[in-house]
């Protein structure tokens, strides 16, 4: 549950503007999963080792490593997907659930993994298994031995439909960067600053992108340790390249975030869709 200073900020933001966004349908009851008010770590973090062996693990596992990506002067992301990953992302408007990632911070010496079940809960929605999402977990734990929860977490039940107060913006309300066909799209996208593309089939891809030095920062403002969330990620699917509203993003991976230090990046959200507006080439006029 959102800390109690959040629900009075929630409940007088509602008595002014009302409810804003739609709601997820829920999945179905399965067998085994927690209980509503279970919760759910965001991460499982670990015993610091190399990026390289990171990978060979990873590897080992039946994991692909798609990318690794410099997200703080300390610190490395490895980005990686697997078969299971890229065909519940392929489902409509799951995409930003093609791909997984490892953060290891040669500072701090700590070693942390986006748990499988959190974001496969908050990205996939009403078409989350808690089977199959439960799966990669054990996986993933096989993988990287004595990982520990993080303190960080959400209930179980609030996942599918979160966002930080009721005015902020949930997963099924993404914000459009550019629209085409997915070869006109693509054709357009700045490869310079692209760090990965997974294709998914269908005239659908996941790629990320690099977010300008300035804007980058913020995570000096909400913690490094979470800096995992770089770089950052783009659909493209049903003839659009689509973001997740960084207020969304942000939010869901730091979910301990406080209101006073999530009004010092107030202005983040906004320069995160402008830097990632600029990933893509604009469209030639016709004369």
């Amino acid at each position: 549950m959102k800390k109690l200073l959040t629900v009075v900020f929630s409940i007088a933001v509602l008595t002014f503007c009302g409810c804003a966004g739609k709601s997820e349908v829920k999945a179905a009851t399965e067998v085994g999963q927690p209980a509503d008010d279970a919760a759910i770590p965001t991460y499982f973090r670990g015993a610091y080792m190399s990026v390289e062996d990171a990978e060979s693990k990873l590897s080992a596992a039946g994991f692909e490593v798609v990318a690794t990506y410099k997200s703080t002067s300390d610190a490395k992301t490895i980005v990686f997907t697997c078969p299971t990953l890229k065909k519940e992302a392929a489902k409509p408007k799951r995409t930003f659930m093609a791909a997984l990632r490892v953060f290891i911070d040669e500072k701090t010496k700590i070693l942390s993994v986006q748990n499988p079940v959190y974001f496969g809960k908050a990205y996939m929605g009403k078409d989350f298994s808690y089977k199959i999402f439960s799966a990669v977990q054990a996986k993933l734990l096989a993988t990287f031995t004595n990982l520990k929860p993080s303190e960080e977490n959400l209930e179980y039940d609030d996942l599918a439909d979160y966002r930080y107060t009721i005015m902020n913006p949930r997963y099924n309300e993404p914000v459009t960067l550019t629209e085409g066909t997915y070869d006109d799209i693509m054709s357009r996208l700045k490869k310079k600053k692209t760090v990965f593309k997974i294709e998914l089939g269908n005239n659908s891809a996941l790629i990320a992108y690099k977010l300008g030095g300035s804007t980058k920062r913020f995570t000096k403002k909400t913690g490094l340790q979470n800096a995992i969330l770089l770089p950052y990620p783009i659909a493209i699917t049903e003839g659009k390249a689509t973001m997740l509203h960084g207020e969304y993003y942000i939010a869901l991976h730091y979910p301990d975030l406080g209101m006073i230090t999530f009004g010092t990046i107030a202005l983040i959200p906004g320069a995160i869709n402008d830097d990632l507006k600029k990933a893509f080439k604009k469209t030639k006029k016709k004369k």
